[in-house]
């Protein structure tokens, strides 16, 4: 069974945010607006995008 994993983009700017917001952002391995990853879906991968829902879109995606 294929694991499930979760395509990233940032969408908004981390200026003016709070340095843990852009801790966050920049531990997810986010670098500019519209840049994309592909993390595994885990339980601290969702808490992380938990904590930025304004900044970033995700959806799932199949390994």
């Amino acid at each position: 069974m294929a694991e499930k994993q979760l395509k990233i983009t940032q969408t908004r700017s981390v200026i003016g945010r709070t340095e843990q917001q852009r801790a966050t952002v920049r531990s997810l391995g986010l670098k500019r607006i519209r840049h994309t990853v592909v993390q595994p879906d885990r339980p601290e991968i969702r808490g992380m995008l938990r904590k930025i829902p304004h900044l970033v879109d995700w959806e799932e995606v199949e390994a």
